[in-house]
């Protein structure tokens, strides 16, 4: 079967497709022309408008579901005839701090109810692929040699997000072992582009929305971090839900180290005289900076965007969006009280 010829008959569904990375997962799919079930509790396509036009929004097929409900995930697999299901579909941190038991339901029971109705409709054509986290490790976690984490470093998760994280791999190996359903974790550190406007680790985003608003900001930690922008994320899961490949598997993304006062200096570069408009908080992230992630290759030819080149492209989303009359910074994370850059 030629490449053309199997892309022609994959249906994907994406969960939590309402959410940045789920969106920007649909926008590929649909540039390649390939069938797209958006599945998501929300009815708000406000993050997919930002990215997509009115026709390309036209070719999704939109599925109202809750993710902890078994049998609304199982419909949406059949009725829809899906091939391919990519699962980013999660709460974030702060969502699973205020509220742990929600929290487990959507990550982790959520997690099960996906594989099980993988499982029962017999999908073997491509592995489950699940978004992860490098959130469920901890500073302590890294390799006190090489300075790294390392891919087979033993997580110790500091918080719920990161607990239910380390669980869903532990679910994707039951069912491999058990049900021979095929599986492959990414975990992505630090995600950003439009669309990222809530979670830890959203701020860097929303300072280059700031920017474009003529605003202060600060951004809430410092130091560095692994940053993967999302557009990338989205063209590696895609690529792992190809892969075929067997077993359940788990992946720590690549992407672009950087130290946060080189973000505001590409931040200013790309919206000049904004850099002196962005702070940060003296905080600095409780995850590991410095990630290996050799056997990333396994998957093939891994997209990585330098920073400095998608931090340009966020800031000229943000401005076509201004020019028109569609930018509207609050629901980019933008404060309406805005956070002095002295601060």
């Amino acid at each position: 079967m030629t490449m053309e010829a199997g892309r022609s008959a994959e249906r994907f569904l994406v969960t939590g497709a309402l959410g940045c990375i789920g969106a920007w997962t649909v926008r590929q799919l649909v540039h390649e022309d390939v069938p797209v079930v958006a599945f998501d509790l929300g009815t708000d396509p406000r993050r997919l408008a930002l990215i997509m036009s009115p026709e390309e929004l036209g070719k999704v097929t939109f599925v109202s579901g809750d993710i902890t409900d078994p049998a609304s995930v199982h419909a949406a697999l059949q009725t829809h005839g899906v091939t391919n299901v990519i699962h980013p579909a999660a709460l974030q941190v702060p969502f699973c701090r205020a509220d742990p038991s929600r929290g487990a339901q959507v990550n982790v029971t959520g997690t099960v109810n996906v594989f099980e109705a993988v499982r029962k409709l017999g999908l073997t054509d491509a592995p489950v692929v699940y978004s992860g986290s490098i959130g469920m490790f901890s500073p302590s976690d890294v390799d006190p040699v090489t300075g790294r984490l390392e891919e087979d470093a033993v997580a110790h998760p500091s918080n719920h997000y990161g607990v239910y994280k380390l669980a869903n791999e532990g679910t994707a190996k039951v069912y491999w072992q058990d049900n021979g359903v095929a599986s492959v974790g990414l975990r992505p550190l630090t995600v950003y582009g439009v669309g990222r406007d809530q979670g830890l680790t959203s701020t860097p985003t929303v300072a280059i929305a700031a920017a474009v608003a003529g605003v202060p900001f600060q951004i809430s930690f410092s130091g560095t971090t692994l940053f993967q922008y999302a557009a990338d994320v989205a063209s590696t899961l895609i690529l792992a839900s190809r892969s075929r490949l067997d077993g359940a598997r788990v992946f720590n993304l690549g992407g672009s180290p950087v130290a946060l006062t080189d973000w505001v200096a590409a931040i200013d570069a790309a919206v000049p005289g904004s850099g002196a408009r962005i702070s940060l908080a003296p905080t600095e992230l409780p995850f590991p900076s410095e990630i290996a992630h050799d056997r990333l290759a396994e998957l093939g030819d891994v997209v990585v965007t330098p920073y400095r080149e998608a931090i340009a492209a966020s800031a000229a989303i943000y401005r076509r969006l201004e020019a028109e009359g569609r930018f509207v910074p609050a629901d980019h994370g933008v404060p309406t009280t805005p956070v002095s850059a002295g601060a």
